[in-house]
């Protein structure tokens, strides 16, 4: 009998772990993919970008995605059967072994979106139960923990802070950070430097960043970034109170008859029913994930699935709203020295903009968002494919030739990315399928990824008032797009957190309202998820949550 039984690896997963094995606490983490390790991982751009190392065969584990089409249609594709896959890396560790490690915090009114914006049409925006104050001792000690590499800038934006700066120095940057700096400036728009959940020095057992120039989508062979694994699951291996088990796929957790878990079903790696029995259960498999396992958990007192007597799991999935935008830059355009100094390899953008995190529209104040600075990704042969197309004519022999050598040597691709809220909504949910099956026979996730208008046009405005920084830097080339499809690398809610049992499956602590002894701690809980990128609130919070696990503990 273990004291925990965490399932999952990732940002949701390790802070408990790592919380509860440090205070004695005999603790098992059961892992679907594969123990991967930092040395296991390499700069293959087909293995990285592909991952097919990383994510389950399509033909054994699928999804069922559900879109709307042009013509107002909803259409169901299987993923085995379009190759585009929905899952984030299963090993241990989780997604965060791929993360891009982008760490701006959530500002106090994204936790009370609802009541400082108000209503947005067709949305089911509401406050979180917590505040901005709640939650950032934790978002500090990440910093910290994990490590978090910048400088604090001021804006007038910049959520209020308890740690006058970042525990780790800014990585270095490529002389592109100090053009956009300077012509932003000349557009009176605020720029910072990126903050990074990417070591600049070494910690613990933990290598500095060696600035190779594959980090995005790429497992970190220094353990620079701050993965789950290398942060926190393996320090808390060190206690002697941590199990983990990979290769373990959950498909039902079971109870006793009076609101308790006393065991975590699941296949091991020869396929065989194992089970494990522990006090208590914390779910951290990712939010579509979370969301599948609690509806396969049905019996006579949870017909609907487990903690599902409100019908509220699955639903109001989340992801990250907007869209990515780019310019070339010219080397022609510069002088030799600065031409010189961006064709530098491996060194970071790090710039973000927060101007427009509140935008006005119609004389009214609405939520913005984020934008992201990036190079375009090093990857030589998908760079090398994109290239054979002249619109939609396809170059070959001499042309193709000297096109892909002038990409290469004579322009450098400048990347932005913007984050705005992506609006909880009736048609954005997750539910079992009633016609396709995993290869142990269980429904796959059928995820409907429905969104609202009004997000796009809030990504629309973004991208129009970052052009002019494009413009003023000589960029050329320049375009945007602004989407509706969901980024499967962000996903958050399904399991939302909340004070009213009747509208949300969570308590503002993260255990479910219908089963005493059950904590979800991915991004499911979230009701909204800011205009950043999740991982580091997931981490956050799940810190706030093992303080609040570990004193219940203490009265037992």
């Amino acid at each position: 009998m273990k004291d925990i039984c965490i399932i999952g690896s990732g940002a949701g997963a390790s802070p408990v772990a790592y919380e509860l094995s440090k205070a004695g606490y005999k603790v098992v983490v059961l892992e679907k993919g594969p123990w991967l390790k930092t040395e296991d991982f390499t700069k293959d751009e087909l293995v990285a970008t592909r991952k097919d190392l990383y994510i389950p065969n399509l033909e054994d584990e699928s999804h069922q995605i559900v879109r709307k089409n042009s013509d107002g249609n909803w259409s169901v594709k299987n993923t085995a059967d379009t190759g585009s896959d929905f899952w984030n890396g299963n090993v241990v560790g989780g997604s965060s072994n791929f993360m891009s490690g982008y760490f701006h915090r959530m500002k106090p009114q994204d936790f009370k979106l609802k009541s400082t914006y108000g209503e947005i049409e067709g949305a089911n925006i509401t406050d979180w139960p917590i505040s901005y104050d709640d939650l950032e001792p934790y978002y500090a000690k990440v910093e910290e923990v994990i490590g978090v590499s910048g400088k604090v800038n001021q804006h007038k934006y910049l959520e209020p802070r308890s740690t006058p700066d970042f525990p780790y120095a800014p990585l270095a940057t490529n002389i592109v950070s100090d053009l956009i700096d300077k012509a932003a400036g000349e557009l009176k728009i605020s720029t910072f430097g990126t903050p990074r959940a990417i070591i600049s020095k070494g910690k613990d057992k933990r290598n500095a960043c060696y600035y190779s120039n594959y980090c995005g989508s790429y497992g970190c062979s220094s353990s620079a970034k701050g993965s789950a694994r290398s942060a926190l699951l393996e320090p808390a291996l060190e206690t002697g109170n941590l199990e983990i088990i990979p290769f373990a796929k959950v498909f039902h957790l079971e109870t006793d008859g009076k609101g308790k878990v006393i065991r975590a079903n699941y296949y091991d790696a020869e396929d065989q029913k194992q089970f494990i029995e522990a006090n208590l259960f914390v779910i951290a498999a990712q939010a579509t994930e979370t969301s599948r396992l609690l509806l396969m958990s049905k019996n006579k007192d949870f017909p609907n699935g487990l903690a599902n007597n409100n019908d509220q799991v699955g639903k109001n999935l989340v992801f990250s709203s907007g869209g990515v935008g780019s310019c070339n830059l010219n080397y022609d355009d510069f002088d030799p020295d600065t031409a010189q100094k961006l064709k530098a390899p491996g060194l970071f953008v790090n710039r973000a903009c927060q101007e427009w995190y509140e935008i006005e529209k119609e004389g009214k104040k609405i939520k913005g968002g984020t934008i992201d600075f990036l190079w375009d990704h090093a990857n030589p042969v998908s760079r090398t494919i994109r290239a054979k197309w002249d619109g939609n004519d396809l170059l070959y022999g001499t042309a193709l030739k000297e096109k892909i050598h002038g990409y290469f040597t004579k322009q450098r691709r400048l990347k932005f990315e913007i984050f705005t809220d992506w609006s909880p909504n009736d048609d954005c949910f997750v539910e079992l399928s009633d016609d396709k099956f995993d290869k142990w026979g269980d429904p796959v996730g059928k995820i409907w990824t429905g969104a609202i208008s009004y997000d796009k046009t809030v990504g629309e405005i973004l991208a129009k008032n970052t052009i002019p920084i494009l413009e003023k830097m000589g960029g050329k080339n320049i375009s945007y797009t602004i989407s509706n499809y969901p980024s499967v690398n962000l996903q958050a809610g399904g399991c939302r957190f909340g004070i009213d049992p009747e509208t949300s499956v969570l308590d503002a602590n993260c255990k479910a309202h219908e089963v005493e002894n059950l904590y979800v701690t991915d991004g499911s809980f979230m009701p909204t998820g800011g205009s950043t990128t999740f991982t580091f609130t997931i981490y956050a919070n799940a810190f706030r949550v093992a303080d609040k696990i570990l004193e219940r503990l203490k009265t037992i």
